[in-house]
């Protein structure tokens, strides 16, 4: 996975069609060609049988962490030990991670 990454308006709609988006939380979204870690982007999750599309910042902050600036950091996980990484275990585990 790289550092950055591209969410057009166009690629938006495809995704929350292709993801049956019940509900959308994003009333003010505009296209982004350079979104970076720690930076506010649109995620689709599903909470109570619900999909929903809402803004999320992108990194992972551990919920052992003493400052949110770690998140930025902690963007890539390898897959052969994100279930034994003490930052990445508790997420995976609960499939707050997703890995290809």
């Amino acid at each position: 996975m790289c550092g950055r990454f591209v969410l057009s308006t166009e690629e938006f709609v495809k995704l929350a069609t292709r993801f049956l988006v019940e509900k959308n939380n994003v009333t003010d979204y505009s296209p982004s060609y350079n979104i970076a870690p720690s930076q506010n982007s649109i995620v689709i999750t599903k909470a109570e049988g619900i999909t929903i599309a809402s803004h999320f910042r992108w990194g992972l902050v551990p919920y052992w962490a003493k400052d949110l600036s770690i998140g930025s950091k902690m963007i890539n996980a390898r897959a052969e030990t994100i279930d034994q990484k003490p930052s990445f275990k508790p997420p995976f585990r609960r499939y707050r991670l997703r890995h290809k």
